[in-house]
C-alpha cells in the first residue's frame, strides 16, 4: 500500500512544482521519488498484507513485478532529460500522467478484486490515451492516440460486462471466492454465464497485451507514440497487463484445468507466430519493436497457460530481460531518430565505426531479445519453456523456438547494418551521462543472463 501512496504523492507532487514553474528540478525529483517507492516496495518483502477486505493483496509475487515496473520507469526517466532537452514548454503533465500511469500497472499486479483490476487498468489506460497524443503537432500522434482511444474504450466495455458476467454467476468480485466457485463446479461444469464472462474477461486484457487477434492496435499506435513514452508503453504497460492476467488465472483456477487453457495456448501460439513473421517484413527499427513486442507476448502467454510453483519465477526472469532490452533498444532509437530523422535500418549503416559503444549496446539488445545465449533473453527463455514442457505443452515450445528462429531475421538486421555496412557521415551526439545509462543497462542485460537464479528462486 505504502508503494501506491507514495507512486501517487509523487506524481501530485510533479504537477505541484510544475504549477510554481520549478522544471528544473522535475528530473531530479521523479527519479528521486522512484528509488525511494521502490525501496518503500521492497521492504515489504516477505510480509503478507491485505487492504479493504482483500480487495488489494501485496505478497513477494506483487512486491517482485511492481519492483520491476518501477524500476523500468525510472531508467525509461533517465533518458528524458536527452529526449526533451529541445521543448521550451513545461513537461511537468507529461511527467505526471505517466506516474499515474504506474500506479494504475502497480494496482495490476496487486489486485485481489475484480473491481481493483478494473480500476488499476483504467487509470493506465486513461493517463496513455493522454501520452499517446501528447505530441500535439504530429498528425501520427493525434491519429495513434484516436486509435488507441476508441479501441481501448471499446475492449474496456468487453472487459467490464465480463467482470459483471462473472459475478453474476459466482456472487463474488473476490478472487479466492472465485476459486471456491470453480472448485465447486468443476466437477458438473462451469456456468455458461461464467464461462461467458470469463472469455470476456480475456479478450479485453488480450487488448492490452496485444494478443492476436487484438494486436493490430500496435504497431501504428508504437509509431504514432513519441519514441519515450512508446518505451513505456511496450515495457511498463505490457508486464503489468501480463502479470494481472497471470495473476487472475493463478489464483482464480489454482489446480484446476479446462477449456480456457486451450483458447489461450492457442491464443499464444498465433501470436508468436504472427509476431515474428511479421515482424521480417518491417522496414524500420520502431515498428519491427512493435511487433517483436507482440510476439513476446505470446511467450509471456506461456507462463499463464502452463502456470506451476516455479512459473512466477521464469515470468519474472522474462519480465526483468524484456523490459532492459527493449528499453536499450528504445534509448538507442532515440539517437538514432534525433540524427537522421527516422529509423529506417539503412540509419544504422556503419553504426559499429562512428558509435562504437552505441553500437555494442544495441547488439546485446537485439541479442537478449532473439534469446542468444549467455543473455538475459536466453536464459528467460529456457526457464519458460522448461516450464511448460513440464507441464505437457511440447507442441507449444516447438512453435516458441520456431518462432525464436526466424525472429533472427528481423533482430540482426540491425546488427548487420552496423557492422557490415559502410557507414554515413553522421555520427550520434551522445553526452555522457545518456551513455551511461545505456552501459548500465547493459551490463544488467549481461549480468542477469549469468546470475539468473537469483530471479527465478525469490518466488
Amino acid at each position: 500500500m505504502s508503494t501506491i501512496i507514495s507512486i501517487t504523492l509523487l506524481g501530485v507532487l510533479v504537477l505541484f512544482l510544475g504549477a510554481l514553474k520549478q522544471q528544473r528540478i522535475l528530473l531530479p525529483v521523479i527519479l528521486a521519488g522512484l528509488l525511494i517507492a521502490l525501496g518503500l516496495t521492497l521492504r515489504d518483502w516477505n510480509t503478507m498484507h491485505s487492504y479493504y477486505n482483500r480487495m488489494m493483496v501485496v505478497d513477494n509475487q506483487s512486491i517482485a513485478f511492481s519492483a520491476v515496473l518501477i524500476f523500468s520507469t525510472f531508467l525509461i526517466f533517465s533518458f528524458a532529460a536527452h529526449y526533451y532537452r529541445g521543448v521550451q514548454r513545461s513537461l511537468d503533465d507529461i511527467y505526471g500522467v505517466m506516474i499515474f500511469a504506474l500506479a494504475g500497472a502497480v494496482l495490476m499486479t496487486s489486485f485481489g478484486n475484480l473491481i481493483m483490476l478494473f480500476l488499476g487498468i483504467e487509470t493506465l489506460s486513461i493517463a496513455l490515451y493522454v501520452l499517446a497524443g501528447s505530441h500535439k503537432e504530429a498528425i501520427s500522434s493525434n491519429e495513434a492516440t484516436l486509435k488507441y482511444f476508441l479501441l481501448g474504450s471499446f475492449l474496456s466495455g468487453f472487459l467490464l460486462f465480463g467482470i459483471a458476467l462473472i459475478y453474476g454467476s459466482s456472487g463474488s468480485f473476490n478472487l479466492e471466492d472465485i476459486h471456491q466457485f470453480v472448485k465447486l463446479h468443476t466437477a458438473e461444469g462451469l456456468p455458461a454465464l461464467f464461462r461467458a464472462g470469463l472469455y470476456l474477461l480475456i479478450i479485453g486484457l488480450a487488448f492490452k497485451i496485444a494478443i492476436v487477434p487484438f494486436h493490430f492496435w500496435a504497431p501504428d499506435v508504437y509509431e504514432g507514440t513519441p519514441t519515450l513514452l512508446t518505451a513505456f508503453m511496450a515495457t511498463v504497460v505490457k508486464t503489468a497487463s501480463i502479470v494481472a492476467l497471470y495473476r487472475f488465472f493463478s489464483v482464480t483456477f489454482a489446480g484446476i484445468h479446462g477449456e480456457w487453457e486451450t483458447t489461450l495456448s492457442i491464443l499464444a501460439a498465433l501470436t508468436i507466430i504472427l509476431g515474428n513473421l511479421t515482424g521480417v517484413y518491417q522496414p524500420n527499427l520502431k515498428r519491427m519493436l512493435a511487433y517483436s513486442s507482440i510476439s513476446h507476448s505470446g511467450y509471456m502467454m506461456l507462463a499463464v497457460v502452463a502456470f506451476s510453483p516455479s512459473t512466477s519465477g521464469s515470468l519474472l526472469l522474462y519480465a526483468v530481460s524484456y523490459s532492459l532490452a527493449t528499453i536499450l533498444a528504445f534509448g538507442i532509437l532515440i539517437l538514432i531518430r534525433e540524427v537522421h530523422g527516422n529509423d529506417n535500418f539503412a540509419s544504422f549503416n556503419g553504426l559499429s565505426k562512428t558509435n562504437p559503444v552505441e553500437a555494442f549496446c544495441l547488439t546485446i539488445a537485439m541479442l537478449s531479445l532473439t534469446g542468444i545465449p549467455p543473455l538475459a533473453g536466453f536464459m528467460a527463455k529456457y526457464y519458460l519453456f522448461v516450464t511448460a514442457i513440464e507441464m505437457k505443452y511440447l507442441w507449444l515450445v516447438m512453435i516458441a523456438i520456431g518462432g525464436s528462429a526466424v525472429s533472427v531475421a528481423y533482430y540482426f538486421k540491425p546488427v548487420i547494418a552496423m557492422y557490415l555496412r559502410e557507414p554515413t557521415e553522421i555520427k550520434l551526439n551522445v553526452d555522457k551521462p545518456y551513455q551511461s545509462h545505456l552501459i548500465f543497462i547493459t551490463a544488467l542485460i549481461i549480468l542477469v543472463g549469468l546470475l539468473p537464479f537469483l530471479l527465478i528462486r525469490i518466488l
